[in-house]
């Protein structure tokens, strides 16, 4: 399986994101809102960075930081790990895993065109298995319709 057929699952008009100078409170508010762990961090619709959860706790809340005087330029992650929409869900998931993120956007030819979570690989990896069990035992009781 690869990420264009994540995305394709996903609703097509949901990246959620902010500017540089909104306040990390504001991002905080809108990641509980939708129940999300990251924000992507656009200028001018380019990718500028990301401001995760783990941004929040590490560059925030320990260096006393005030949620509400802090701008997500100053927390933000600017070294921004992407994938594309070709990737295979095993890559994401070793890039995943080997660099502590849960987040990846995905980009092509240098335009963002969603974001894939640990959450979309695992439930992704858990259907192929759902599937691939389902056709083995549809084999094996000689019914290839069941």
């Amino acid at each position: 399986m690869r990420v264009h057929q994540i995305l394709a699952n996903k609703p097509i008009d949901t990246i959620w994101h902010v500017s540089p100078g909104t306040s990390m409170y504001e991002a905080l508010e809108i990641m509980a809102e939708h129940n999300i762990g990251a924000l992507l961090v656009l200028e001018n619709q380019e990718l500028v960075g990301i401001f995760s959860e783990r941004d929040y706790a590490r560059k925030g809340i320990l260096k006393g930081r005030a949620s509400k005087d802090t701008l997500i330029k100053d927390v933000m992650t600017s070294r921004v790990i992407t994938v594309s929409t070709e990737h295979k869900i095993e890559e994401c998931m070793g890039i995943m895993s080997e660099k502590h993120i849960r987040h990846l956007p995905v980009v092509n030819d240098q335009t963002l065109v969603g974001i894939i979570s640990i959450n979309d690989i695992v439930s992704a990896i858990i259907w192929e298995q759902k599937a691939h069990i389902q056709s083995l035992e549809s084999y094996i009781s000689g019914n290839p319709y069941s």
